[in-house]
């Protein structure tokens, strides 16, 4: 077993899980969907295997958000916490601050560039990625 562990939950409690390994990716997204899910400027997401991700309290509710991935969210406090594609099962992306140590990630790049608020400019170095 690696020694990396994330863990993290929702505001209530409700909801936690733990991650093992490291994460397979880090990004910003600045889809419309995301914008909505987080009510945010943009969404900040961490990926990781689905095999390494637990739920140790409670689940998240899954809401189809379209035609080609699920969010999940806290339906207790209403927490966003997870995103995933459902051609791509094998992985699962987490808010990063729904984790504990939010901290500990740090992301690689923008996602849906294109679509970000026009206001928000971003002084970073990180790779943009328009719409996919």
């Amino acid at each position: 077993m690696t020694s990396e562990t994330y863990e993290g939950g929702c505001l209530c409690g409700a909801v936690r899980y733990r991650a093992q390994g490291a994460p397979d990716h880090a990004d910003h997204c600045h889809c419309e969907m995301c914008r909505r899910h987080g009510g945010v400027a943009f969404e900040t997401w961490v990926s990781f295997p689905s095999d390494r991700l637990a739920w140790t309290k409670g689940a998240p509710k899954v809401y189809v958000s379209s035609d080609i991935a699920d969010r999940g969210f806290c339906a207790r406090c209403g927490s966003p916490l997870t995103f995933q594609y459902k051609e791509r099962r094998n992985l699962m992306s987490v808010t990063v601050g729904s984790l504990d140590n939010p901290q500990d990630i740090a992301p690689e790049g923008h996602n849906w560039y294109d679509a970000r608020i026009s206001w928000l400019h971003l002084d970073e170095h990180l790779p943009r990625y328009d719409r996919e």
